[in-house]
């Protein structure tokens, strides 16, 4: 149905519990139809012994393209589950939620242990289904401005009219509560970028709480959990992240109410194994010193003002959060209702606290410090951790094969073979509803801009919009001046400058009015590419965002102000904290994000702004963090982010955007101009070298724009005339079970036709043979195309049992792309996918962003829409072979995975 629809969102979740389908799409047809469709998988899936169940799971791994050993589905799960448990959080999380609930459904793991996987079996799996997926079970969300009355008259209609009432016996029973504490421990793989393998124990200590369908009693420990936990002045942060015994909080960290009942748990990862019990003495004391001292008032005020204005933002993803909200309560029959009164909840915390100062002091003292269901949770890493794995998988692959006679043999190789047919056939979707590409609006709406000059030369640029009474506020610095020696560290000046303290606020004051008057303040680097050339780039830029309640719009603008004149670069010890959370966070998500990686990687030597993007987001940045992160001396790394100063923090080479309300403008625009006024100039100088710097006005009323107004904006763009684009191969030797791939072309830039041509190639590519050969046939979690704005167009795979194999597949997809192995209805459902993106809801606070980044205006938007429009079966095997064939396009390659033997002999590739 991704092919079919204008879906701006479908998937699926499974949670300890409950299985969640959402999906969404702004076309009320398309909506009846996603639902019709959901309702059927739901409901009646197709579940025929014929469909291989038993065969899901490789019986000859060791030769996985040989037509001997076929794999279905079962075997992709069983590899997303491999790849899920490469991530060491994911097995410390997985284990607290097993050991701290073990009497009922959460000793178990819902997505399936990967040596569990292959002992299902299709009588089980029917079984399940016929009462747990039953419409008795099921409960119905929708949330949008469709009539509900039709929603109600379809659910009814094609799914609970079909079937007998029956009572599933589904509730979860409680918990027996333990009568003393607990403790376990457990192992995991080592970290393969950690600084200090002596420094690689996690332990955490989690607290059982009451019954999540008590909404007050679960809101109360929800906000008593962020006042432990949350931000330099919470207890634990104080206690914990700035003792320096660790290098970041365990993972789940703080409330969770996703069973029944809900748990409490706080600890240290990257903790040496003799700190452990000081680790533990801490996290003891500290709740000792709650119980005496309780919580500042304006700790208390941050947070109830973040719940305000959470209340007030506005996301494109506002129904999906409140659905994922209200699920596990109303899973256990909870009221959603009462659940979703937030301003009557405040108000009865408010009164609760009037009335009783200690309020909150008792809740520790009833939850944490009375409590003996506590389980105290230790995590070591085993040099042997996959290799103990491996060798478990392999021991099960035997004792299945060894309970297989002769025939059994025969009929799962027949079986596999009839599989191997039926996949390589073309899949009959002609059972599926689907819209036209006629059902796509041809025009895009105008969002209405205007531009003016604040001290007399910034930009600003001011978006009228209902926003609901907040204020979005962003400035874009250029960085055309910063040296190259001191790219590399921009991220991390990024990530602390809101955190160090600014003016006379020290970095705790500072978080306090961040949280107390906004609803957060960031800064970002940013690599912008240049929409009519892909060697031209618009710098390191830095861009600021915040948004704030209307009427503390001057208070947050003061705290920019102070930001910009006189950051505070002086909190050595501080920035160390920051320094290692930063770098354990960028190292734990590499096994979830793999394939990212491997995407950046791939495209660092065919653009200018490629090896930046590496420099700023791609493995280069991890372990360069990771190698600060074990520096005897970080001041001199700290010594560095006042020279970035010179280069960012000044007027020069910056520009502004306000999205608020109309009756807010003429307040922002006060407030803005202030702002810019007290912004310094730069003093820093241009050297050139090699590069050039051209400029280029951004789209306005003057050039023939019908939506903005005003003077004309100036990008300074760069050029490299030396840049040559260059193939590099890239092999990440990382300790994982699984294989990340990435290959990446240089293909067309934005507005070149071709570049709508190649956008709807990606789409069909993946559609039609990617997903088939590399997740249905070869085990992977996921595969696909995607062409970035930059003009690269990347295939990828993602928890991926192949490598090599898998680049071979990439190659056969673009000899079926030249030849044109497609039709038209192909065609068609590639462009709704397409569409499906480039029409994907933008929310108030975000309109006209892409005017104000990228220089894009939505006339330029609405020629390239009418270049998807006009993308034909011509027109897509022309791009296939001018751009993706054999020496067409310069590429790059990168590979995430364990060690490779025909990688190695390979010396094409660099293995690092």
């Amino acid at each position: 149905m991704l092919n079919r629809s204008l879906s701006t969102f479908m998937n699926a979740f499974t949670a300890s519990d409950y299985t969640l389908y959402p999906f969404s799409t702004q076309n009320p047809k398309d909506f009846q139809n996603l639902l019709s469709v959901y309702l059927d998988a739901t409901f009646f899936p197709c579940l025929r012994e014929l469909d291989f169940w038993q065969e899901g799971w490789r019986l000859e791994h060791e030769n996985p393209r040989d037509p001997r050993t076929p794999l279905t589905f079962k075997g992709v799960v069983f590899n997303e589950m491999k790849g899920a448990f490469t991530d060491n959080e994911r097995i410390f999380s997985q284990h607290l939620q097993n050991r701290l609930l073990p009497d009922h459904t959460y000793s178990v793991i819902s997505g399936g242990h990967p040596l569990c996987i292959p002992d299902l079996t299709w009588e089980q799996l029917k079984q399940f289904h016929a009462t747990h997926y039953h419409p008795s079970n099921a409960r119905f969300f929708t949330y949008g401005n469709f009539p509900l009355e039709q929603h109600l008259r379809q659910i009814h209609e094609e799914a609970l009219s079909k079937f007998e009432k029956i009572k599933p016996n589904t509730a979860v029973p409680t918990q027996k509560p333990w009568d003393k504490p607990r403790e376990f421990q457990i192992t995991c793989g080592p970290d393969a970028l950690a600084a200090d393998s002596s420094k690689q124990t996690t332990v955490g200590v989690g607290f059982l709480l009451p019954d999540i369908t008590d909404t007050f009693e679960a809101f109360t420990l929800n906000l008593l959990s962020s006042l432990l936990i949350s931000g330099p002045n919470s207890p634990f942060y104080k206690a914990l992240i700035e003792s320096g015994l660790g290098t970041d909080f365990s993972p789940d960290v703080g409330y969770n109410g996703s069973t029944r009942e809900a748990y409490f748990s706080v600890g240290l990862q990257g903790v040496a194994e003799q700190d452990v019990q000081a680790v533990r003495d801490i996290i003891d004391r500290t709740i000792e010193e709650v119980l005496q001292k309780g919580f500042e008032d304006d700790q208390i005020e941050a947070l109830l003002h973040k719940i305000e204005i959470q209340m007030k933002h506005q996301s494109v993803s506002f129904g999906l959060t409140l659905t994922s909200y209200i699920a596990p309560c109303w899973n256990h029959d909870g009221d959603p209702v009462e659940l979703l009164k937030l301003g009557s909840q405040v108000a009865r915390f408010r009164q609760c606290l009037r009335e009783n100062p200690e309020f909150l002091q008792e809740k520790v003292k009833q939850y944490f410090k009375n409590n003996p269901h506590k389980l105290t949770l230790l995590m070591k890493p085993d040099d042997k951790y996959f290799e103990k794995q491996t060798q478990k998988e392999t021991e099960k692959l035997k004792q299945k094969i060894d309970c297989l006679s002769p025939k059994d043999k025969k009929q799962i190789y027949e079986k596999g073979l009839e599989l191997q047919t039926q996949q390589s056939k073309a899949q009959d979707t002609s059972c599926l509803p689907a819209l036209k590409v006629s059902d796509i609006e041809p025009t895009i709406p105008l969002t209405h801009l205007e531009v003016a000059l604040a001290a007399g030369e910034t930009p600003v640029q001011y978006c009228a919009q209902p926003t609901n009474g907040v204020v979005y506020f962003r400035a874009f610095c250029s960085l055309h001046t910063l040296p190259e020696e001191l790219r590399p560290y921009v991220p991390l000046f990024c990530s602390v400058l809101t955190k160090l303290g600014c003016g006379l606020l020290d970095y705790r004051q500072q978080a306090q009015q961040i949280e107390l008057k906004t609803g957060g303040m960031a800064a970002s680097p940013h690599v912008i590419p240049d929409g009519t050339h892909l060697d031209v780039y618009e710098q390191v830029g830095v861009l600021f965002s915040s948004f704030c309640l209307d009427r503390n719009l001057p208070d947050m603008m003061q705290l920019w102000s102070e930001i910009f004149h006189s950051p505070c670069f002086e909190e050595e010890e501080y920035f160390r904290v920051l320094v290692t959370m930063s770098a354990q966070e960028l190292s734990n998500g590499v096994p979830d994000s793999g394939h990212l990686y491997a995407m950046v990687r791939a495209g660092r030597t065919l653009t200018p702004a490629g090896d930046l993007q590496e420099t700023f987001s791609g493995m280069d940045q991890v372990k360069l963090m990771k190698r600060m992160m074990g520096m005897s001396d970080i001041g001199q790394v700290l010594r560095k982010l006042p020279r970035i100063t010179k280069h960012v923090l000044n007027r020069d080479n910056m520009r502004c955007s306000v999205n608020a309300m109309p009756q807010q403008m003429s307040l922002a625009e006060k407030e803005v101009e202030k702002f810019v006024r007290n912004v310094g100039r730069s003093k820093a100088e241009w050297k050139p070298g090699h590069l050039s710097v051209v400029e280029k006005p951004a789209p306005s009323g003057s050039s023939g724009s019908t939506h903005i107004s005003g003077p004309r904006v100036l990008r300074k763009l760069i050029t490299d005339p030396t840049f040559k684009p260059h193939q590099m191969k890239t092999h990440f030797l990382l300790p994982f079970p699984v294989n990340h791939v990435g290959e990446c072309v240089r293909t067309a830039p934005y507005t070149d036709p071709d570049h709508a041509s190649l956008k709807v190639l990606a789409r069909l590519v993946t559609a039609k043979f990617l997903h088939t050969e590399i997740r249905e046939k070869g085990g992977a979690y996921g595969a696909g195309a995607r062409l970035g704005r930059d003009g690269m167009f990347t295939f990828y795979s993602y928890r991926d049992p192949h490598s090599t194999e898998t680049l071979q597949s990439f190659a056969k997809a673009v000899d079926w792309a030249k030849a044109g192995r497609f039709t038209q209805q192909d065609i068609d459902e590639a462009k709704l996918s397409v569409f499906a993106s480039v029409d994907a809801p933008v929310p108030p606070s975000d309109r006209g962003l892409d005017h104000f980044l990228y220089g894009l205006s939505d006339e330029l938007k609405q020629v390239h829409r009418e270049q998807l429009f006009a993308v034909s079966h011509d027109s897509l095997v022309a791009v296939s072979d001018k751009y993706l064939g054999v020496g067409r396009g310069t590429r790059g390659l990168a590979l995430l995975g364990p060690e490779n033997a025909k990688i190695a002999k390979d010396p094409s590739w660099i293995v690092r």
